[in-house]
């Protein structure tokens, strides 16, 4: 990342990207040009407004300041590091053509644009690889070395040494889960090699909203440690509550000045008096620098009417359907986002009749390859206007989705209908109402003015609203009861001003000021010690597996932190539910049982005896890593499949396959685990039945 900032601050991010940096892109430079030493930044700014962009700006700045030699940039989940991978790489060899680039995620080997990488372009270092072969926990096992003799296409990929076992994160520039930085915050094995990938780097962690109490116990771990290292740090957020802000900032001080009580030096800290702002906090010689600055939008404000769909009790998916139906029968692009997949998968069911091709279902539960292309098709269809081989948008779709539509999922729509959620999650769902400019004719008439349609919430004369089970089980009461209220609100008055109403409602909706009607200040107080105590618990829960806590700050050696270790964690998904609460749920490949001995891939096509043809037929191979899937977080299931599946016998060969478990389906796409019936449909993806005993 060495490569000199053109003169200017003003104009970097133009040089940069060929465009005018928009006033939070500036501002952003502006803030990490400032910092006296490595430090904080946190920008919040409406989806849309180039967060990443100016992030990646001030990654430049920072790096030749402070001496950084390398960036790695966060993404909660691994469909949304994919589409940032692209995003870095096509920046990183602008900045520095030669510098190492890596994708760290369980299924990097399936990224295109990587494995191309990885195949084209010319490798630097050391090519030496363990007795493992390439680490599982980066999915590189199986990709060929290049071919020294063809040329560089457009970057350089991080060489073999990089990704032996646990040293993914030592390459110079990479991208990944955030899971990398947040194990770096607790007990487990080789810990000492993820802080060593981070030091010397910037780190930029994007969607910093989207972690509950649990994973943010080792956010907070892992800021102080960076903080301690002196390591710059780059949060991205649209939709920041101002708590969390707050305990963000709170630790990233503690590991600056090592010592747990900061709170008196975070008396001088503001909050943001508009949006899009920059937080920047930098510790130097024990003397706090903090800053907020605040920047208008380039955006018009859009005035977005809020309706709430009249649900009976019972919360059919079929009312949903119906009112899809009245709207965009004669035409236009909606996106209808569904708490569960259950749902989702009921509503598509509805339309399905009524709209063909026209509507598409896009959840987590389809395999790896149906999820990318129907991701890929929407993007295609609804994403910017402009963009180089982009489809015409279409007179008519409907898209319906799961909380996948929250994040790095930029299309623009003319209707929005979704499930009642907390309020940073439900404006997040809004960012896709009307995101990109288009002349007004190109909207059908009904549709120029932006409408949100709330479902899954049902209220009855002035009493406590209600909901589905599965929203409760997703979200708690409480941030579903204060969300209701603004809803609400909003649906008597004006609806929301966005961006511009934002850090309001946001700061509304995890406040403590009651919120709604007094008939509901007795349910409001239960749900509020409910979550209170739950919170506690979790994060209690968290504190087991954390690296040190911050009742070890200020020690002057790392003695005694391996007297806590945790026993060895067998497996990718032990690790990772070291840091992501909840029910395990386990990754497994699809195949089926051929009628006359052996297995077939799902298209149909035959594996042998074994499965052994995946290992020497590339095109089979590409087929079967495809079927990957991820089943429900159903402790029954998990258990069943844990005791129950096994990879292929003819799959040991492979560094990747030979950890996956297949799940064996019959002739109807059909197999049992536990007391449950699954079963794989193309058209809505993985379902799950409970059957009476056996």
């Amino acid at each position: 990342m060495g490569a000199p900032a053109p003169p200017g601050v003003d104009d970097l991010v133009f040089h940069r990207f060929e465009k005018t940096g928009w006033p939070v892109q500036i501002g952003v430079v502006r803030a990490a040009e400032k910092l006296p030493g490595p430090g904080l930044l946190i920008v919040e700014a409406p989806m849309g407004e180039g967060k990443t962009e100016g992030a990646f700006a001030a990654v430049e700045v920072l790096a030749r300041r402070f001496g950084a030699d390398g960036v790695f940039v966060g993404m909660p989940t691994q469909a949304t590091a994919d589409p940032m991978f692209t995003r870095v790489r096509d920046w990183s060899v602008q900045v520095d053509a030669e510098a190492p680039l890596g994708l760290l995620h369980g299924r990097a080997r399936f990224n295109r644009q990587w494995v191309e990488l990885r195949r084209s372009a010319a490798f630097g270092g050391i090519h030496d690889v363990d007795e493992y072969g390439m680490d599982d926990d980066y999915g590189l096992g199986g990709v060929q070395p290049a071919d020294p003799d063809r040329p560089a296409t457009g970057g350089v990929a991080a060489a073999e040494w990089f990704f032996g076992r646990k040293r993914g994160l030592l390459a110079p520039v990479t991208v990944g889960t955030i899971d990398h930085v947040l194990h770096a915050a607790t007990r487990t094995k080789h810990v000492m090699l993820r802080h060593a990938g981070l030091a010397g780097r910037v780190v930029v962690l994007d969607e910093v909203h989207a972690y509950d109490v649990y994973m943010a116990q080792f956010l907070f771990e892992a800021l102080r440690w960076l903080a301690d290292a002196g390591v710059a740090v780059v949060l991205l957020s649209a939709t920041l509550p101002p708590d969390l802000r707050r305990d963000l900032v709170r630790a990233y001080v503690q590991g600056a000045l090592q010592r747990a009580d900061v709170d008196g030096d975070l008396r001088g800290l503001a909050e943001p008096a508009g949006y899009p702002s920059v937080t920047s906090v930098c510790a130097v010689d024990e003397s706090l620098n903090l800053a907020v600055e605040v920047y208008p939008s380039k955006r018009p404000p859009l005035e977005v009417g809020v309706e709430v769909l009249d649900e009976q009790e019972g919360f059919a998916p079929e009312t949903v359907a119906a009112a899809v139906i009245a709207e965009v029968q004669a035409g236009g692009c909606a996106l209808v986002v569904c708490n569960t997949v259950a749902r989702a998968q009921g509503v598509f069911t509805a339309l399905r009749p009524v709209f063909g091709d026209d509507v598409v279902l896009l959840h987590a539960r389809f395999t790896a390859a149906a999820r990318a292309e129907r991701t890929e098709r929407v993007i295609d269809l609804l994403g910017p206007p402009g963009r180089r081989g982009a489809a015409a948008r279409p007179g008519r779709l409907v898209v319906v989705a799961t909380q996948v539509a929250e994040q790095s999922f930029d299309v623009d729509v003319d209707f929005l209908v979704t499930d009642l959620a907390p309020i940073d999650l439900l404006l997040q769902r809004v960012g896709r109402l009307h995101r990109h400019q288009r002349p007004v004719d190109k909207r059908a008439e009904r549709f120029r003015v932006p409408r949100v349609l709330v479902t899954g919430v049902r209220f009855v004369d002035g009493r406590v609203p209600t909901w589905p089970s599965g929203s409760r089980a997703v979200y708690g009461d409480h941030l579903l009861l204060r969300s209701a209220a603004l809803v609400a609100a909003a649906a008597a008055g004006e609806g929301w001003s966005i961006p511009g109403r934002v850090p309001e409602l946001v700061a509304d909706g995890y406040g403590q000021v009651p919120l709604g009607p007094p008939e509901w200040t007795s349910a409001a107080a239960r749900y509020q010690q409910q979550r209170t105590e739950k919170e506690h618990l979790r994060a209690a829960a968290a504190s087991s597996f954390l690296l040190s806590g911050e009742r070890q700050l200020g020690a002057s050696t790392l003695a005694g932190l391996h007297d806590r270790s945790t026993e060895v964690l067998a497996s990718e998904e032990r690790v990772a539910a070291v840091v992501r609460d909840g029910e395990e749920s386990l990754e497994v490949i699809l195949v089926r049982g051929n009628p006359s001995g052996g297995y077939l891939t799902l298209g149909g096509r035959p594996l042998g005896p074994s499965g052994e043809a995946a290992i020497s037929d590339e095109v089979l191979l590409e087929e079967v890593v495809g079927a990957t899937i991820r089943l429900p977080a159903n402790k029954d299931i998990t258990a069943a499949a844990r005791r129950r599946l096994t990879p292929l016998p003819g799959w040991g060969v492979d560094p990747w396959l030979k950890r996956v478990r297949a799940l064996v389906l019959d002739a109807d796409l059909t197999a049992h685990l536990g007391d449950y019936q699954l079963t794989y449909d193309h058209n809505l993806g993985l379902t799950h039945e409970r059957q009476a005993p056996r």
